[in-house]
């Protein structure tokens, strides 16, 4: 298993899968974990971005305790699953809507959840335009993320909001960095 489990959690539209992507690419000590779906990728939404599977396949997966955590979002699936590979010498990243972060910090205290917002939610929206959601999918996620960001702001350790890319980023860094030496210097 990892050394500390980071997780970057929020609404939808706020740009956490792109902040993620990013950090894991900076920093070789963090594994970024690919999360599991049973939806349909988004047009244009790289194979990569998840695990796509059925249903069935999921809950095989469900039935062999085989996730961190996972839930059910507007009627799909999403879990992170356990690490295939020992992780030892790096972090875990995971990229998770509120719910997993609640369960993985219920299981996992020392998790750090970082809670991501949007400047504002006409920018969200407008995110969520840009990657080709549905209107109605848009109107549901706004609904559902107004009452998730409530709810991750009393669960996260940190709250960050993602104006900018590279200052978003650098918070972010910044936060590990701190957590990791708070970390070094509690196990001396």
């Amino acid at each position: 298993m990892a050394n500390q489990i980071f997780v970057i959690s929020g609404p939808g539209g706020v740009g956490k899968s792109t902040l993620a992507k990013l950090l894991a690419e900076r920093d070789g000590s963090l594994e970024l974990s690919r999360s599991w779906t049973t939806r349909s990728p988004r047009p244009g939404e790289s194979q990569s971005a998840y695990t796509f599977v059925t249903r069935e396949r999921f809950q095989d997966r469900i039935d062999a305790g085989g996730f961190l955590e996972w839930a059910e979002f507007g009627g799909n699936l999403y879990g992170t699953p356990l690490p295939d590979d020992d992780l030892s010498g790096h972090d875990l990243l995971l990229e998770i809507d509120v719910q997993g972060a609640r369960q993985i910090k219920d299981r996992h205290r020392t998790a750090v959840v970082i809670l991501v917002r949007g400047p504002s939610w006409e920018d969200v929206e407008r995110r969520m335009v840009e990657r080709g959601d549905s209107p109605a999918q848009i109107a549901s996620r706004l609904e559902i993320g107004r009452r998730e960001e409530q709810v991750g702001q009393a669960l996260a350790d940190f709250v960050v909001v993602n104006q900018d890319l590279n200052a978003t980023l650098a918070e972010l860094a910044g936060i590990i960095g701190k957590t990791r030496k708070q970390s070094e210097e509690t196990s001396r």
